[in-house]
């Protein structure tokens, strides 16, 4: 099976940084488009950043300038570089992508569990 497994979050006064990590597991085929996505507590979930295969990203306005997407193909992974935290950045981080696995006529969508962000004032 596959699993996305994020790590790297934790606690940052307000202006820090962190770096987050997604790795992807399993008998892999190719990945396709990996994303980060946020969800604070009563609120919907949504887009912080994509990345395709080729590296084009794609930010939410809310982000843009502060955190960069990349990715190491050959690690099956994705990282979220994150600067000037804002206490608004405070949610749950997830991470997503689009994978085809050996043997499997077409692709699929996985999450991760999410990693905790929580910035201070």
């Amino acid at each position: 099976q596959v699993q996305l497994v994020e790590s790297g979050g934790g606690l940052v006064q307000a202006g820090g940084s962190l770096r987050l990590s997604c790795v992807a597991s399993g008998i892999i085929f190719s990945i396709d488009v990996m994303g980060w996505y946020r969800q604070a507590p009563g609120k919907q979930r949504e887009l912080v950043g994509v990345i395709t295969s080729g590296g084009s990203t794609n930010y939410a306005d809310s982000v843009k300038g502060r955190f960069t997407i990349s990715r190491d193909n050959a690690k099956s992974t994705v990282y979220l570089q994150m600067n000037s935290l804002r206490p608004e950045d405070t949610a749950v981080y997830y991470c997503n992508a689009d994978i085809w696995r050996v043997g499997v006529a077409f692709s699929y969508n996985y999450w991760g569990q999410g990693t905790q962000v929580t910035v201070s004032s």
